[in-house]
This record gives C-alpha cells, sequence and structure tokens, in this order.
C-alpha cells in the first residue's frame, strides 16, 4: 500500500513499556527484538534511564547487533533512594525497590505521553505493548486516535485463573491450591499495584500478550481466552521469550562459566540461583554452602544479593566474601561460584546442566522448562509459591525445596542436601529429570515453524500490521 504520491505507507510503532525491574525489563526487551526481528517493525523501548542501560547490558542470547533494530527511549522519572537490601527483613519481598516502583509510576507518564504523541503524528498506528501493572502507559495509548495497546502479563497465565477463581474446575480437578499474589507480597506492595493498575479487568485494551505456551499452561490459556473473548478482546501465548529458541545465535564472548560445563560429565551439574530481588539470610546461605558441599555434587551458585533500584549505584565489596574464600577452597574442582551476573539462558541450554535449584520466578521457571531441565523450587515471594504448586504439582517437572510459608525459617543443610540428593541421584529424581525433558521438546515445538506460540506470534505481527 502507498500514498497518492507514492510515498511509502507510514509505518506502524511498537512500544513496549518495561516495570523496572530485571524480570520484566528482560521479558519485554526479549519480545521488542524478537517483533523487530520477525515483523519488521519499527520497535521502541521506553524506561528510565539507568534501566534502558541495565536491559541493554543484561541482555543475553542475542547477537551483540541485533541491539541496533530497537529505538532506545529514555523516561525522566525523579530521583529515587536506592537502598541496599535487607537481607534479615520480616518478609523476603524487595521492599527496598518501592521507591523506585513510586518514583517510576509517578513520573514516568508525562515523557511516554510526550513520545507517544510525537510517534502518533508519523505513523499508521502506534501499538503500546505494556507490563499490566503499567495502566498509565495503556490510558495513553487510548488517547492517541491512531493508538492501540496490549497489557503484556508477565506471569503465568495460570495467575489469572486463580485471581479469577480460587477454587476454579482447573484447580480442584488437579489437586491445586492456589496461592495469590497478595498474600506472599507486602501490604505496602499491594496497595501500591491496586494504586497502579486500579482497573479490575484483566485487559483494558486490545488484549494480552502471555509469556507462556501451551505445552505448559493449555487448559490455562482456554479459559482466560474464553473470558476475555467474551468482551471482545484476545490472547496471544508468545511464549517462551528466550531467544535461544528463536534461532538467533549470539556471537557474544561466552562466559567462563561455560568453559567449565564444557568439561563436566552430561547431566551432572545443579545450577542454583534465586534471582535479581531476592536475598538469603547469613545463616541460610551458610547451611545453604554446606549442603552443596555435603551432597558432593557437582554446581553452579549464583551468590549475589538482590538489585537496587539502580543496579548502577552499588559500591563496596560483597558480604559473602568471607564464606566465599573458604568455600571455594572446599569445593575446587566439583562447583563454580558467580558473584556478578551469570548467563543463566546459556547455563541452563548446557548439556551438563541437570538441574535448577530455583526462587520460581516466571522468567526462571519458562527458562529452565525451556530447555528440559527440572526445578527444585525454593519460592520467595509474589507469583513464586504458585508457580513453585504450578511446577512440582502440576506439571510434574519439580521438586520442593521449601515451602513458602516457611519462609522465616532458616533451612537446614541436612533438609536441602536430602532434596539435591534426590533430584540428583535418586528414581523420583531421574523421573522428574525426564518429565522436565519431555516438557522441554514440547515447549521447543511450540516455537518451531508450525507450533502454537509461533502461530500465535505470527498472528500478533498480522494483528499489528493490520
Amino acid at each position: 500500500m502507498v500514498r497518492g504520491n507514492n510515498q511509502p505507507l507510514d509505518p506502524v510503532a511498537v512500544v513496549a513499556v518495561p516495570f523496572p525491574a530485571q524480570g520484566h525489563l528482560n521479558q519485554l526487551l526479549h519480545l521488542s527484538l524478537l517483533l523487530a526481528s520477525r515483523g519488521g517493525l519499527q520497535v521502541h523501548y521506553a524506561a528510565p534511564a539507568q534501566h534502558v542501560r541495565q536491559a541493554r547490558a543484561r541482555v543475553h542470547g542475542w547477537d551483540e547487533d541485533a541491539l541496533l533494530s530497537i529505538r532506545f527511549h529514555e523516561l525522566g522519572i525523579s530521583s529515587y533512594v536506592s537502598p541496599p537490601p535487607n537481607p534479615t527483613a520480616d518478609s523476603p519481598f524487595p521492599s527496598h525497590l518501592m521507591p523506585l516502583f513510586e518514583a517510576f509510576t509517578a513520573d514516568a507518564r508525562g515523557p511516554l505521553a510526550a513520545l507517544l504523541g510525537k510517534l502518533s503524528a508519523s505513523c499508521r498506528r502506534v501499538v503500546v505493548v505494556h507490563d499490566r501493572i503499567n495502566a498509565f502507559a495503556g490510558e495513553e495509548a487510548a488517547r492517541l486516535p491512531n493508538g492501540e495497546a496490549f497489557g503484556l502479563h508477565c506471569l503465568a497465565v495460570s495467575t489469572l485463573v486463580g485471581k479469577m477463581d480460587a477454587d476454579h474446575r482447573l484447580m480442584r480437578e488437579n489437586g491445586l491450591t492456589f496461592a495469590p499474589i497478595e498474600n506472599c507480597a507486602t501490604k505496602e506492595f499491594v496497595e501500591y499495584a491496586n494504586r497502579a493498575r486500579p482497573l479490575a479487568q484483566i485487559s483494558p485494551g486490545v488484549g494480552i500478550l502471555t509469556n507462556t505456551c501451551r505445552a505448559l499452561e493449555g487448559d490455562f490459556i482456554d479459559v482466560v481466552a474464553e473470558d476475555l473473548a467474551a468482551d471482545g478482546k484476545k490472547v496471544f501465548a508468545i511464549g517462551p521469550l528466550n531467544p535461544l529458541l528463536h534461532a538467533s545465535a549470539s556471537k557474544q564472548r561466552p562466559h567462563e562459566c561455560l568453559d567449565w560445563l564444557d568439561k563436566q560429565p552430561p547431566a551432572s551439574v545443579l545450577y542454583v540461583s534465586f534471582g535479581t530481588t531476592s536475598s538469603l539470610r547469613a545463616e541460610q546461605i551458610e547451611e545453604l554452602a554446606a549442603a552443596l558441599r555435603g551432597s558432593k555434587q557437582r554446581f553452579i551458585w549464583v551468590l549475589r544479593d538482590a538489585d537496587r533500584g539502580d543496579i548502577f549505584a552499588e559500591a563496596g565489596e560483597s558480604r559473602h566474601e568471607k564464606l566465599l574464600s573458604e568455600f571455594t577452597k572446599q569445593t575446587q574442582g566439583t562447583g563454580l561460584v558467580i558473584t556478578g551476573w551469570a548467563p543463566q539462558l546459556e547455563i541452563l541450554a548446557h548439556g551438563a546442566t541437570a538441574a535448577f535449584m530455583s526462587h520460581c520466578g516466571w522468567n526462571s521457571t519458562m527458562e529452565s522448562l525451556s530447555h528440559g531441565k527440572p526445578i527444585l523450587a525454593w519460592p520467595m515471594h509474589c507469583d513464586q509459591p504458585w508457580d513453585a504448586e504450578l511446577v512440582c504439582n502440576y506439571l510434574k517437572a519439580g521438586i520442593l525445596v521449601r515451602p513458602w510459608e516457611k519462609h522465616s525459617e532458616v533451612i537446614t543443610a541436612k533438609a536441602i542436601q536430602e532434596v539435591i540428593e534426590e533430584a540428583m541421584l535418586s528414581d523420583k529424581g531421574m523421573a522428574v529429570q525426564q518429565r522436565a525433558r519431555v516438557l522441554g521438546d514440547a515447549v521447543r515445538a511450540a516455537v518451531a515453524p508450525g507450533g502454537s506460540s509461533r502461530k500465535d506470534l505470527d498472528d500478533l505481527i498480522a494483528y499489528m500490521t493490520r
């Protein structure tokens, strides 16, 4: 289609507006890169300056040149305090991030509105893809004469079903106990989230995008799709948003841990990481170290505290220095400890990795299962207790290390070691590993040509460019 004067039709612009926490920044950046590479869309990514920098610095699984396909925009927000996490706090929720969240929601609307207005004047259509908690972004899209919005649901689709009806048939028939997010976060955050996303319905815009697939949550997707369809809205299950499954071979320099993994036997290494919003107490870290040492299993352990609101403001040596020095000597040849940023996608994809001890954040859950690796579930807060329930009791691809209800207790080395040995050595562990491998095959088939997630992604791009 061209204009009467033979000028090309103005493009469709997609504007990604992530919530400023790593798991959310990451998902929307992966989606942005997918839309740019697969759909040839003009894709914009808008976040506070330090979070644009954070997303770019930590992206992996993509060729370094891929970032050139995205136009990044810095949303000016007020300065905010960026304290370190408090591992001894009553709740494991990262309350130290609340000043960032409040500043972002209060201030990002204005600069985003200016960006959208500018794009609206030069584009045929502006499609805003925003984290569902960023309701303001959808509201600003609705003000445009040529704007529309999709909410990206960064959590499991089954959380929406549980929120609709905690006693839903799918919960009852599968013996599942739904863990509401508001029960597993602080009152302060729940009140903030209710202010940031005041609308009761699942999607105030065109519909939602979900980082999941039918191989994992097909029945739950159907329930949400039926609910949205009644209101004329759409759901696109386009996950996992894992670039290693989308043939985007990374040319980034490999991390030293991958060289170490290359020297280990197949399916022999336990990967241990608790994400970017969790900090273990000192005594819990000592018990975990003793369990890893006592199990005599090979391991990679990412030992770092939760991110600050501004990760580039961090300074000072790690509080783990003393333990690290001794522990590294005791486990030399058996394990590897990483205190910086770890290439999690590549670690989970590696043939030497057998299982993943995880906080069960949805990103980590999807990444682990997409590579067929079972999860030793240690949920910390928010949606993670439900993710652990889903993985262990519905998908049968995990073993629970510690129920969320015991988050205030220190789990002993003996208890942790028993779960490690069960996962890595027992018949039950082998069965769980096999179940995870089968799921991994199904997830990878979903994003391959002809798969359900590939079809939903193609349908989404066709809808955006209609």
